[in-house]
């Protein structure tokens, strides 16, 4: 692979607060230098950047993909195609698939098919629990080993306090940490809005937000009893960011991510019954998006994920209450984020911190970094480009965006994969 030299850029690196002109030299897949000056090395392939940012691949921590079990809605390969478009290089895999990535083959089989893509890095969580159903600890050491990145039941709370309390010890031993998805299910069964006015006023049955709360509480209190670690996924209410803002400032391992519906968009835009918006958790009320956006800008929240959940349209043309929940979002997790930017409250660095090198750091990965001697994960962004989320036009198989027809400034015209041009 000859050399590539990226000239012209906007480098910006957030795992060390750089952000220069500069140019930036690729040598064997890895990042060789950076900096001004640098000369172009004998039948180096150059590309002029003319001015965009030019910046570490992102790493999304929290996407479920159809493959295996539902490769009607997405498969591994058409999920790296979407990824590729938003400029993700490293994706953590949730383990709720059929069958379960309860069993260390299948947590290599997806680590394989991640590898044979060319242009993405799957780390497939392990179960929790046996078949994600909540009550027998999986086989932690197993799958570590065979390289879940860590440990989660998925699109499913762990309801049992008892099995939360060993599934935090197991996983500290291993040196890992527990995924949950923060919501008491016997709070939520059978809801499918946000509880409150426009539930009742739509007729759907509601989902108090204190039930996220409630989950945080709880699990915060078993990390104090264990010494282990929680990471809550896509947080919603400024209640349960209180609490782990709270757990933080005591020095408890607890960390949290959101993804950008709950920046973005609050329970209004579910509309006349549009079931793209139905997600999990519900939208929420707009003072609690503006608790999500402040809780990101104070660092209270550690990543943006993209909480991508495929859907067939058969399974959103059905009435609200009985369509499934969730939205695609690797294509737009990078423009839902740069609104944030471009309306002031992140900065760049921040937002490219969010979406690379915090999650990275928070999983022991060596990526969402421009270091020299790196994997050459990057993407070029120019993020004064619009364009229009069009559900039906979206890389990749699903199209079941929450985020349909709304027009954005910022786009991926370029991502790189160990120095290979994979998008673009």
């Amino acid at each position: 692979m000859p050399d590539t030299l990226f000239i012209n850029a906007r480098l910006i690196d957030p795992a060390s607060g750089m952000d220069a002109p500069a140019s930036l030299l690729v040598r064997n897949g890895t990042i060789a230098e950076h900096g001004t000056g640098l000369g172009v090395p004998e039948g180096a392939e150059v590309v002029d950047c003319a001015g965009a940012v030019l910046a570490p691949g992102l790493v999304d921590m929290r996407a479920a993909l159809g493959e295996p079990g539902a490769e009607y809605r997405e498969t591994i390969e058409s999920a790296a195609a979407a990824a590729a478009a938003g400029g993700i290089t490293t994706l953590c895999a949730l383990p709720d698939t059929q069958p379960v990535l309860d069993d260390p083959a299948l947590v290599q089989f997806v680590l394989r098919r991640g590898e044979a893509t060319g242009s993405l890095t799957i780390l497939p969580y392990g179960a929790a629990t046996k078949g994600c159903q909540g009550k027998e600890i999986a086989e932690f050491g197993l799958l570590r080993e065979a390289g879940a990145v860590a440990f989660s039941d998925g699109t499913h709370a762990i309801a049992s306090a008892r099995t939360m309390r060993l599934a935090l010890s197991y996983a500290r031993a291993f040196g890992s940490f527990i995924v949950q998805h923060p919501e008491e299910p016997a709070l939520a069964a059978g809801g499918a809005a946000t509880e409150g006015e426009l539930a009742t006023r739509l007729g759907l049955p509601g989902i108090t937000p204190a039930a996220e709360a409630i989950m945080v509480a709880r699990d915060i209190a078993l990390v104090r009893i264990t010494g282990g670690h929680v990471h809550f996924a896509h947080v919603s209410t400024g209640a349960a960011l209180a609490l782990i803002r709270a757990a933080k400032q005591e020095g408890l391992a607890v960390s949290c991510d959101t993804a950008p519906p709950y920046f973005d968009l609050n329970e209004t835009a579910i509309g006349d019954f549009r079931t793209y918006a139905k997600l999990s958790p519900p939208l929420r009320r707009e003072e609690d998006r503006q608790a999500v956006v402040a809780a990101l800008a104070d660092g209270t929240i550690d990543a943006i994920a993209s909480d991508h959940q495929p859907a067939d349209p058969d399974d959103k043309r059905l009435p609200f209450a009985l369509a499934s929940a969730g939205g695609t979002g690797l294509a737009t997790l990078l423009g839902i984020t740069l609104a944030r930017v471009h309306g002031g409250d992140l900065t760049m660095l921040q937002a490219l911190a969010l979406l690379a090198s915090r999650p990275a750091a928070l999983l022991g990965l060596e990526a969402g970094t421009l270091g020299r001697g790196k994997a050459a994960d990057l993407l070029l962004l120019d993020p004064e480009r619009a364009w229009k989320v069009e559900a039906g036009r979206l890389p990749g198989k699903a199209q079941n965006s929450p985020f349909d027809g709304r027009a954005l400034e910022g786009r991926v015209i370029g991502t790189w994969k160990a120095g290979r041009r994979v998008f673009g």
